[in-house]
């Protein structure tokens, strides 16, 4: 993996002013604006937001991609669902790479570090942008510069239904008018 990271340096560096950006980010979306004025607090012990991410934390050859612990506030009274997604702003791509979309159960309210893998019951996954599911942690492109991780929560008054949408865009127009509040925790990672 060493030997991949060399020998993406270049590239990394060749396009290093292509971003994603925040245009296409989860938090514009239209179908997860709040109907109520409701704020989750998500914090984690392993990074404060806007700081860097942990390597333990991050994937590859950068470290065992171990998610981090995660924690909130007791979400509104009608929260049927709770939805995490995970996403990369500054991929040198159109759109931000989601990095884990997660649905679970609102009690409790927090995971525990290392709770996030894909066989735990707990959770239900939809496939990342790569096509895989659990989390899936930080790797910027090497020489790309300063990546942000966005963690975005939603408290739901739904259950989704997975068998009418297999990813995230497709469920989107059954979410909108259910967001009862959200939460969002920026870490960051340079390649």
């Amino acid at each position: 993996m060493k030997l991949l990271a060399i020998l993406l340096y270049p590239l990394g560096l060749l396009l290093r002013r292509k971003r994603a950006g925040t245009t296409h980010s989860l938090r514009n979306a239209p179908e997860l604006a709040a109907t109520r004025t409701g704020t989750l607090n998500l914090t984690s012990p392993a990074f404060a937001h806007g700081a860097t991410i942990p390597l333990r934390h991050a994937t590859m050859d950068l470290g065992p991609n171990i998610s981090p612990a995660l924690a909130w506030e007791e979400p509104p009274a009608g929260t049927r669902q709770m939805l995490l997604v995970m996403e990369d702003t500054d991929t040198p791509t159109a759109r931000p790479g989601r990095h884990m979309v997660v649905f679970f159960a609102p009690e409790p309210p927090r995971i525990a570090e290392g709770e996030l893998t894909a066989d735990n019951r707990r959770f239900t996954y939809l496939l990342d942008h790569r096509g895989r599911s659990g989390y899936q942690g930080p790797r910027p492109l090497p020489g790309h510069g300063t990546h942000h991780y966005h963690f975005h929560l939603y408290a739901l008054d739904t259950e989704a239904d997975f068998s009418r949408a297999n990813d995230l865009d497709a469920l989107l127009p059954q979410l909108a008018g259910h967001v009862l509040a959200s939460g969002h925790l920026e870490g960051t990672l340079r390649g």
